[in-house]
């Protein structure tokens, strides 16, 4: 799965530069995203975004993306039965490229949605089969959503070293950017309560000598005890994560 996922996004996707990245300010964007004077509020930002807004900004993406943390539906430990739903109609549509197929994955991924709005995989996937239906107005949406949602991610670290990691909202993401690099996962690494070392193989499955860092601190603040340890690490390397290397 992980292979058509960096085909898919190699046809539709640049990779984001890595260049003058900044941790995201928690106390700024939590205080922004609940004021409903901000141009950052929550609520307005997330009905734009829904409705398929292409004027929102980078910045916007920033405080959508980080300020979904402190939604109440941000619920990153819990599985998304539809992603599974989204695979199976991907691989019949890869045999049978038929309208029919593609409208199965729009319907499922737009479920998905509902749980992840900003997982790069299920952006990509909608941003495929809209095309791949003649629909190009959803497909620009979702290939803006997609860049945009990316964007913000590699803004928020280097990911080169521990003190500048990215900072995404599930494990899954951390899977996707990477795909967009042309790269794929090859082992995780807990370094710390918050950050995991990922290192990586290339589009010909040979193993990196460096790989990058990932900031999941938000994944654990509604569930501190699951945070791994160090000393327990293999939990979390072991872990079933969702949409990673299916």
């Amino acid at each position: 799965m992980r292979k058509l996922f960096v085909i898919l996004l190699a046809a539709v996707l640049a990779a984001p530069a890595l260049s003058g990245q900044v941790a995201p300010d928690n106390d700024d964007i939590f205080e922004q995203t609940i004021n409903n004077e901000s141009p950052y509020y929550y609520s307005a930002l997330m009905l734009r975004y829904n409705s398929g807004d292409t004027t929102l900004t980078e910045k916007d993406y920033y405080y959508l993306y980080y300020g979904y943390a402190f939604s109440d539906d941000y619920h990153p430990l819990a599985p998304i039965p539809a992603e599974d739903k989204v695979l199976m109609a991907f691989e019949k549509a890869h045999g049978d490229p038929s309208e029919e197929n593609m409208r199965d994955i729009i319907r499922y991924a737009e479920e998905v949605m509902r749980s992840d709005p900003f997982s790069p995989t299920n952006l990509n996937f909608l941003a495929y089969a809209y095309g791949a239906v003649g629909d190009t107005l959803n497909e620009r949406i979702n290939y803006d959503r997609l860049n945009k949602v990316l964007a913000a991610i590699s803004a928020s670290g280097t990911g080169l070293t521990e003190k500048s990691p990215m900072h995404v909202l599930r494990f899954s993401h951390a899977s996707d950017v990477l795909g967009t690099l042309g790269l794929s996962v090859a082992k995780r690494l807990v370094v710390s309560r918050t950050t995991e070392y990922i290192t990586v193989a290339n589009e010909n499955g040979r193993q990196l000598s460096k790989g990058y860092y990932f900031d999941y601190s938000r994944v654990y603040w509604g569930n501190p005890e699951d945070a791994p340890q160090k000393e327990r690490r293999w939990k979390i390397n072991d872990y079933p994560i969702g949409g990673y290397d299916k």
